[in-house]
């Protein structure tokens, strides 16, 4: 057993206590009140534990953000691990409880259990007096699960600097493997206009804004690919006034999934130009891609494959996975910097009521952490 893992095994209880703490410090996304005192618990932590540097981004519409920096060396070729600590939980819609090894709560897997494990392992490597030769940065956004509009920007400053990148998001459950590959993302807004008109006096001088709207939306199901894994999906719909009347105006709301940063150019050139189908009617498109893929590169396989020969000595299998869903790890590996996400603890549930982190795991995990950090620091 490493002297890292064996330092946090006897200080288990001491990291589920830090994970009470932040669960406690409920943060929902669009609570800026909240968000901060969540913010000042999570500094309290970390000067407690670690000690390092600590930098508070100030933000006016969502929560206060913070950059946390520990070890030697300078920014050029840090090595980064971002989080956040917003959640999509208003206060008091979920219970905190314990039963057994489980711990229930709100965004305590989603993703405040991987915010105590990256607090606990870096207090793992100054309590066991590990020669970092490289400055680790500690990024925490506010408004991840809203779409990291506020924090975009300082993550790719500071993935600018960075050799790697770590995320501590939820694990894949239910054995916690890590997040290799994740979606890319893109959000458009289509609008038509139409000409208005009496449905029964006048009805063929009008243009249907919705009949063109249901043609647009068969159109675009078209530019889907199971085989590549680009999803089209019209979640919103919108159009007309009353039944009697020829629409003018429709909307919708149009969500895109890619894994490949090549399929990025081809499905945003696809959406934003538009046949049309009705005459009479115009169509506009608005959007791009948000986030580009978490793609499984040669990097990538090689980092996993040290996380896995870590996870190995200490006496488990760690298994590897992809996700649909993007995370602020899109963004850094969309600038080609080596990212692996999924890092944070065994758990299951996000964004549900039984959302919950294994206690028992939260040593192993934070043992990980500081053993990857501990390697790249010292290349």
């Amino acid at each position: 057993m490493s002297d890292i893992l064996k330092y946090l095994k006897e200080h288990s209880n001491y990291i589920t206590d830090t994970l009470i703490r932040l669960t406690k410090a409920e943060s929902p996304s669009h609570t800026k009140t909240l968000v901060d005192k969540c913010g000042e618990v999570l500094q309290q932590e970390f000067e407690s534990l670690v000690g390092g540097s600590v930098e508070m981004i100030e933000k006016t519409e969502v929560g206060n953000q913070y950059k946390f920096t520990y070890g030697a060396g300078d920014e050029e070729g840090q090595i980064l691990v971002i989080g956040h600590m917003d959640t999509v939980w208003d206060v008091g819609a979920l219970p905190i409880r314990q039963e057994g090894n489980l711990l229930y709560g709100p965004g305590v897997f989603d993703m405040k259990g991987g915010l105590a494990i990256t607090l606990w392992a870096l207090r793992a490597l100054k309590e066991t007096g590990s020669q970092l030769n490289k400055q680790i940065t500690f990024l925490v956004s506010t408004d991840e699960e809203v779409g990291s509009a506020h924090s975009k920007e300082i993550i790719l400053k500071e993935a600018g600097k960075s050799s790697l990148v770590l995320v501590p998001e939820s694990s894949i459950g239910p054995d916690g493997a890590v997040k290799t590959e994740r979606k890319g993302a893109a959000q458009f807004l289509m609008k038509i206009e139409g000409i208005a008109a009496h449905a029964g006096i006048n009805a063929w001088d009008g243009a249907s804004a919705i009949e063109e709207l249901a043609h647009q939306i068969l159109d675009l199901k078209k530019l889907e690919n199971r085989d590549e894994g680009i999803s089209v999906n019209i979640g919103v719909v919108k159009g007309g006034t009353r039944g009697n009347v020829i629409a003018k105006e429709a909307v919708a709301e149009i969500d895109v999934r890619i894994t490949k940063k090549a399929q990025a150019e081809k499905i945003t050139e696809a959406i934003l130009n538009r046949p049309v189908f009705v005459k009479g009617t115009k169509v506009e498109v608005f959007g791009e891609i948000d986030r580009y893929p978490l793609e499984r590169t040669e990097a990538v396989i090689q980092l996993y494959a040290e996380l896995k020969g870590i996870a190995a000595s200490h006496g488990y299998d760690l298994r590897e996975g992809s996700s649909g869903g993007a995370s602020d790890g899109n963004f850094t590996a969309g600038l080609g910097i080596p990212t692996i996400d999924g890092l944070g603890p065994l758990g299951d549930g996000a964004h549900t009521e039984r959302e919950h982190v294994n206690l028992t795991n939260l040593p192993y995990r934070a043992a990980l952490m500081a053993e990857i950090i501990l390697k790249y620091a010292n290349k």
